[in-house]
């Protein structure tokens, strides 16, 4: 699982896995306390997975699964999801402080005790960032949990309050020729060639603030696992990729807007049972969830003032599902388990910008899924997985019938898609305190008609097919020495385009992680940390490629009593790789069509390999005839990695 950032603090990552451009979440769903985070029919992105409102020492733990397997797993949950969990209590309270060299201040701090016969858990956090940016990031982030749980080993009962506030000014990805070539802006006499830094921004107005509350109630017993939550979010985002193709004059800027409720729980009952002497373990269950979207639009802006109406709906969406899971155990050695899971979504666009996007529909899946398990010796067990899946499409783009930026007729995306998955793999033991596991997957997703919120309309995509391998490993190999490494290899196609056309953008096709972990007699804790992504096509064709990325992390950690020291040293080789690139089409602030205006102005070609300086000196002043058409320019367009940075930590146990 790869995450990485290219619009500011605020804005949640972008994720990768098993060679799926998830995007902010499309085809993996997460989990927060039994609470789903993804949002559907999003104003940046359908499927937006925002979880930084998490406080991070208040998780306990994470489980992952990957594909289509988990019967209790339902929208989103293709290329796989991940349960967070949250303390019920904290060993002791704690306050900690983290500084570093970019106006990074973090401060976290968190206890519990008992009350009411159960405990009651508080944690807040406080953090500010500017960054290395030319333009400051300016991060104003605040989160805040309250958690009540009584636990008497036979039942639990648990009531959990979040709360999360953050605005920020983001940098976003920036073109190629900008930092080689450079780009015209208007001076007093005339037309400048300035040269932007790898730091730099185009747009210095963007950024957003999102702000969101939730209550979850729980109640697990030995049978039975009931929840029931409510969530509040407002969400506005100000984004600019293209810069002044579409507009010229104003620019490409704009603003999407989401604001909603949403309402849903989940029961879950579990019983053994037996079948002509063969032991079962079986659960049952069943979903609900309501999305109440009061506004989810896209405004055309300039410097963050509204120009004009793309789009403005208010949508409500319904879905429910039931499912059932058996594991047979056939002998103490081999398992299998079968499952199925019918999922039945209703929506309804009831208000639109446009009448004629108005409308309703619903959309009813089935999704089987089988598990063959044979533990072969004490050390090693193989598997074997099959399993359907799904993700809903934005239901706006179910119901369209006019594309808002065209005035034609829009082509409707299908309300739910399947996907369909298999894997074959080991979990094995081969020497002390070495765990490994490997698994060769493959991944099918149907074609599908996908609404993009950046455009207000649909596109189409084909259907994709992914093979590939994976393998991890961890060794405690000392009580002072601990060493992990995973390795993944995936090939990615659309199934139906034309060979040679067929590549799909973003797709990872080989990733590696690595770490060292080593522990020394007076509590000095040093883990050195690898991660490379490997190179990945930008373009249909293969033509264009982005470059593989490589980071190395340091951290050491020293406790002396109550007190813990930490030092994390972030990208310690300095690496000037890039955390994200893309290939597209954009235009920058007085860009014409080159070769015309050169020949026309009689001006020399300015030429990527000459140094800035050289650069700065002939283009100087350089002014293109004013009459030609504005024209854009495909181009790779990327955001760096953060420069080599310390931060310290300070935490207290008290």
């Amino acid at each position: 699982m790869v995450a990485t950032q290219h619009s500011g603090s605020g804005k949640e990552n972008q994720y990768f896995l098993r060679g799926f451009n998830l995007d902010h979440g499309t085809d993996f769903s997460a989990f927060v306390d039994g609470v789903p985070a993804n949002h559907r029919s999003h104003g940046h992105g359908h499927g937006y997975l925002d979880l930084n409102f998490i406080i991070p020492e208040a998780v306990e733990h994470v489980t992952y699964r990957k594909g289509p397997y988990a019967v209790d797993r339902g929208d989103f949950a293709i290329a796989g999801s991940s349960s967070i969990k949250t303390y019920d209590q904290f060993e002791r309270p704690f306050i900690s402080l983290t500084v570093d060299m970019y106006e990074y201040a973090r401060i976290v701090g968190g206890g519990s005790a008992a009350a009411f016969g159960g405990h009651l858990l508080l944690s807040a956090e406080a953090q500010g960032y500017d960054g290395p940016w030319e333009l400051d990031e300016d991060l104003q982030k605040y989160s805040a949990m309250a958690k009540y749980t009584r636990d008497d080993g036979r039942r639990r009962f648990q009531i959990a309050l979040n709360g999360y506030h953050s605005e920020w000014s983001s940098t976003d990805q920036i073109p190629l020729r900008a930092v080689e070539d450079g780009y015209l802006v208007a001076t007093d006499i005339g037309l400048e060639r300035v040269f932007l830094s790898r730091g730099g921004n185009i747009d210095p107005d963007l950024g957003g603030k999102t702000a969101r509350t939730s209550a979850a109630v729980l109640f697990q017993s030995q049978r039975w696992d009931l929840s029931a939550y409510a969530v509040h979010y407002d969400f506005d985002l100000f984004s600019n990729f293209t810069y002044f193709l579409s507009d010229p004059i104003l620019g490409d800027q704009f603003e999407q807007v989401d604001t909603r409720w949403t309402f849903g729980g989940s029961a879950g009952y579990m019983f053994e049972s037996s079948f002509s002497g063969l032991q079962l373990e079986n659960q049952i269950g069943g979903e609900f969830r309501y999305d109440d979207i009061g506004e989810v639009a896209l405004f055309p802006t300039q410097r963050r003032e509204r120009t004009a109406v793309t789009r403005e709906d208010s949508v409500r969406i319904q879905s429910v599902a039931g499912f059932a899971e058996s594991t047979i155990f056939w002998t103490p050695e081999l398992r299998m388990t079968l499952a199925v899971r019918v999922d039945h979504m209703k929506f309804e666009v009831i208000e639109s910008l446009l009448m004629e996007n108005k409308g309703r529909g619903q959309d009813t899946l089935v999704s089987p899924k089988a598990t063959l398990a044979w533990r072969a010796t004490e050390a090693l067990e193989l598997y074997l997985n099959y399993g359907v899946g799904f993700h809903s499409n934005d239901v706006r783009g179910a119901v369209i019938n006019i594309d808002p930026n065209t005035g034609l007729a829009a082509q409707r995306a299908p309300p739910l898609v399947q996907g369909r998955g298999a894997e074959i793999g080991l979990r094995a033991m081969p020497l002390d305190r070495l765990t490994f596991t490997a698994a060769v997957f493959w991944v099918h997703l149907d074609s599908e008609l996908v609404f993009v919120g950046d455009a207000g309309g649909t596109e189409p995509n084909d259907s994709t097919r992914r093979f590939g391998f994976e393998a991890e490993a961890f060794w405690h190999a000392t009580d002072w020495l601990t060493l992990d490494a995973s390795v993944t290899a995936v090939h990615a196609r659309f199934s139906n385009a034309m060979k040679g056309e067929d590549r799909i953008p973003n797709a990872l096709e080989n990733t590696l992680a690595a770490g060292v972990t080593v522990k020394t007699p007076n509590d000095l804790i040093a883990t050195i940390l690898l991660r490379r992504l490997g190179s990945a096509p930008l373009t249909e064709d293969n033509a264009v490629r982005s470059e593989p990325t490589t980071t190395v992390n340091l951290r050491l950690a020293k406790k002396l009593g109550s007190v813990e020291l930490g030092l994390d040293v972030l990208n310690l080789l300095n690496s000037k790789d890039n955390d994200i690139t893309y290939f597209y089409e954009s235009r920058l602030p007085n860009e014409w069509q080159r070769e015309r205006a050169e020949v026309a102005h009689g001006g020399p070609s300015v030429k990527s390999s000459s140094s800035s300086d050289e650069r700065l000196e002939r283009s100087a002043h350089f002014t293109y005839p004013p009459l030609l058409v504005p024209a854009g320019v495909e181009d790779v367009h990327f955001h760096p990695l953060e420069p080599r940075m310390l931060r310290f930590t300070v935490n207290v146990r008290l």
